[in-house]
């Protein structure tokens, strides 16, 4: 009975801190993201003065980290390494590193997202927290609670938030001890930043798809193909970051070659199509101004840019490549555009990023919940099919006792599921 009343009353510990938790996450949520709204507009109405500077943008971020950064430039790392309880504490000096140096990418053109530092941002200061409350596994759970309120305070998807927070440490297990902080400190964060300006994206899709066989066929392929997409991407995320370092071996240095030639490139290649968060082939995918090499071209400058050591995250690339490749492939498969575009922005996600629940979830809370057996549907074989690779290095697939768990076992081990 006494362990009983103990692990309510942590609970509505960790609940009570979760609230205030969430609440400062999405004022500092607000503020990032206004900022960087208001720094791509000025970019892409002046990106002959910003994107030949890319590189010396890079040098700035780079002398920074070196200087006042500690173990802050390993970024999403740090998260992994204090679930594995290999580390307990994040240095909260990374939470404004990480800010200015995500501006500075995409003020001077770098491609990168903004959610996976926001994330970051928010795991870093539950961490903090965490660590000040004597509470067993306070810690651990705080950090994914704040995980879950820079994601939704920033994106304003709360749901998906908590379920991406919970699922995405350990590839095929659910953090359930997290649950309940981590939905109350995700609220918290939406209503926040919604109360101060920040906006949600939301799209209504146009078509009336009926799921039947054909459809349903359709889909398994198309989910397999955005598989591949987001597979693709995390292996040449790895393989770039490698060859660059070796080619180059001082990172000062090698920031500023590549970023100068990242941003030449962009110039070229449409004044800056392919710079900053890809939101503008977001929007060209649901307006059917999409050119077919476009997924191809942003999947380049993002591998390029984070490869190089700039700062931002990869999730909205993401969408607008697997949203540009929808598109592209609606033609293809006889399916909506809209709708393809909607299935790949959410499933080249979950390919990525080795989740399955979490793009369902962003799809349902951004699209409609009446999509949902198609999103499903897609992100289940992009879930499956990607090879077992991710983004995060240090992803944990270690977890027992649920059915993803065994999916994510035979991916590994190469068995038929």
């Amino acid at each position: 009975m006494k362990k009983t009343s103990s692990f309510y009353q942590n609970q509505l510990f960790l609940c009570l801190a979760s609230v205030l938790l969430g609440a400062v996450i999405g004022a500092i949520c607000t503020l990032f993201g206004t900022v960087l709204q208001k720094i791509t507009d000025f970019r892409s109405n002046n990106y002959l003065l910003f994107l030949p500077f890319l590189g010396l943008a890079g040098v700035l971020i780079v002398w920074c980290y070196n200087r006042f950064g500690k173990d802050s430039s390993k970024g999403m790392s740090l998260l992994f390494e204090v679930d594995r309880d290999s580390r307990r504490d994040i240095p909260l000096i990374l939470i404004p590193l990480l800010m200015i140096s995500t501006w500075l990418t995409h003020l001077f053109g770098g491609s990168a997202g903004r959610e996976g530092a926001a994330v970051q941002i928010g795991g870093t200061l539950g961490s903090y927290v965490g660590n000040k409350i004597k509470v067993p596994g306070a810690n651990r759970t705080l950090m994914i609670a704040g995980m879950a309120a820079g994601f939704a305070g920033l994106f304003r998807t709360p749901l998906a938030a908590v379920i991406f927070a919970l699922e995405v440490l350990r590839c095929g297990t659910i953090e359930y001890s997290a649950l309940l902080p981590s939905l109350v400190s995700a609220y918290t964060a939406n209503f926040v930043s919604g109360m101060l300006g920040l906006e949600k994206l939301t799209r209504s899709l146009s078509c009336e798809t009926t799921l039947d066989f054909p459809v349903a066929i359709r889909l398994v392929a198309l989910g397999v193909i955005f598989s591949l997409l987001g597979m693709l991407f995390s292996v040449l995320l790895k393989k770039a970051k490698s060859v660059l370092a070796d080619l180059i071996k001082k990172d000062i240095i090698r920031i500023l070659i590549s970023g100068t030639i990242i941003g030449l490139l962009s110039l070229i290649c449409f004044h800056g199509r392919y710079s900053g968060l890809g939101t503008n082939l977001i929007s060209a995918a649901f307006s059917g101004d999409i050119m077919p090499w476009d997924f191809v071209l942003k999947m380049f400058f993002t591998v390029l840019t984070l490869a190089a050591g700039y700062y931002g995250g990869e999730f909205t690339p993401l969408f607008s490549i697997g949203a540009s490749a929808g598109f592209v492939l609606a033609a293809v498969f006889g399916l909506p555009a809209d709708l393809c575009a909607a299935l790949g922005y959410i499933a080249v996600l979950g390919s990525a990023t080795n989740t399955f629940f979490a793009p369902v979830f962003i799809g349902a809370e951004i699209f409609g919940t009446e999509y949902m057996p198609m999103f499903v549907i897609v992100c289940a074989l992009a879930y499956i099919c990607n090879g077992n690779k991710t983004i995060y290095p240090l992803q944990n697939s270690e977890g027992q006792g649920s059915v993803l768990f065994l999916i994510n076992n035979a991916k590994s081990k190469g068995q038929a599921i």
